[in-house]
């Protein structure tokens, strides 16, 4: 089985023969149309990005290079990441090798806990995650290869060799935070002949073998979501400079840092504690169903239900309320999130108003989390991070891959808008 470089090394000239082919005999094709909605609605819908690495189906949800994510459950991180760059899973006689060359990438160097432990204590963990990648950003190759003069064809090479050095390093960076920004002791080395999830565990300070697990599954079902999200745009339009990946990445990132991107789940898990402890304990069915008509009624939303693009219950979702009966089922905080999904989405039905009323993934991600102790809900979007940086790398470098060229879409003014409407 081939390594990712050499798996790339043989897709790529496929690749880009494809898409330029695509574009000479295709240029002047119309695949979208904007409306003046669609332009003050934050280009929802609009048809204008290319992602090969994932979709997002209403039904069937999130699928990974052709791939339904519920056929994934079982992977490791590092498969996952070979899978989005290269179009298809390591061989098993080869995913020992991978994970083994993410270990070899794990250690974090002395300066960036320097700089962690430089920042006031009251900085966000965010913050903090995102200052240690920009840190990280002193080891780039693909800007000393730049700064040598490499070529084009080049550029995809050195994008992968950051993007492995960086995601690799992401869970001892996250790690980092955590123990320093909580006073959880000193920092815990990487273990080199542990996978990514069990070593981003045993960092934080957690060698429980289902909490090794459950990292796991986390950062295999964050990893991508299309290339129109936030975080992956941003790192988009970042890279399409010619950026290095440690600045598109912790350009992404501080999109993911957003209250309308990547803090749902904390979010979440506050709405859970509320219910636990009006009811001093997981509710019955009859309670849940009375506390969110209470909610719906003082105009306020359930938090975790309903999706952008979904309009099924989220495999993500399904994928961790699975872990949470096998593991904790008895929990009052799982059986609360359990009793919701059971109840609520009837709820949202006869309410009439919600497109999905369905559980997205972060319904029941923090519930999880805080099981294992991580009690401190404002670092879950650092959890978040560490997954989605997968989707964010894999995409930039097919992007240097096939030469994409920096993105400019034109502005106009509203006055120009309103007189294209016959307003003006």
């Amino acid at each position: 089985m081939p390594t990712i470089k050499e798996a790339l090394g043989a897709l790529v000239p496929k690749m880009q023969s494809e898409i330029r082919e695509l574009v000479k005999n295709h240029a002047d094709h119309v695949v979208s149309e904007v409306t003046i909605k669609q332009v003050y609605g934050g280009m929802r819908g609009v048809k204008a990005l290319v992602c090969d690495t994932s979709m997002v189906d209403p039904i069937d949800g999130l699928i990974i290079r052709g791939i339904p994510l519920g056929q994934l459950f079982d992977k490791f991180p590092e498969e996952i990441f070979y899978l989005l760059c290269t179009g298809e899973l390591p061989a098993e006689d080869e995913v020992d090798a991978l994970k083994a060359n993410f270990g070899q990438r794990a250690t974090m160097p002395d300066f960036v806990e320097d700089v962690l432990r430089a920042l006031p204590k009251t900085s966000h963990p965010m913050a903090m995650f995102i200052c240690a990648i920009a840190a990280l950003e002193e080891q780039s190759y693909f800007r000393k290869r730049y700064d040598e003069g490499m070529t084009r064809d080049e550029m995809w090479e050195a994008a992968l060799e950051d993007s492995l050095n960086l995601l690799a390093k992401l869970p001892a960076l996250a790690a980092a935070v955590y123990r320093i920004k909580y006073d959880k002791g000193d920092l815990i080395p990487a273990d080199p002949s542990l996978h990514m999830g069990a070593n981003f565990a045993h960092m934080l300070g957690n060698d429980d073998p289902d909490f090794y697990d459950l990292l796991r599954l986390y950062l295999t079902l964050h990893c991508d979501h299309e290339g129109g999200n936030v975080s992956a745009f941003t790192a988009h339009v970042v890279g399409s400079a010619l950026s290095d990946p440690y600045y598109a990445v912790a350009a992404g990132l501080s999109g993911l840092a957003g209250p309308l991107h990547g803090l749902a789940n904390q979010e979440c898990l506050r709405f859970i504690h509320g219910i636990v402890e009006k009811y001093d304990g997981a509710p019955t069915e009859e309670q849940m169903v009375e506390y969110a008509w209470e909610v719906l009624n003082s105009g306020r939303v359930v938090p975790g239900y309903g999706h952008a693009v979904l309009r099924a219950t989220d495999p993500r979702f399904t994928a961790f309320h699975a872990f949470g009966e096998a593991h904790f089922p008895d929990d009052p905080v799982f059986k609360t999130v359990a009793t919701a999904f059971k109840v609520i989405p009837d709820v949202l039905k006869e309410h009439g108003k919600a497109a999905n009323p369905y559980p997205n993934v972060d319904a029941g991600s923090g519930a999880l989390l805080y099981y294992y102790g991580i009690t401190e809900m404002e670092f879950y979007t650092v959890f978040f991070s560490v997954s989605r940086a997968m989707g964010l790398l894999s995409q930039l470098i097919l992007s240097r891959a096939w030469w994409e060229p920096i993105t400019r879409p034109k502005s106009h003014t509203t006055d120009w808008y309103k007189e294209k409407v016959g307003m003006a």
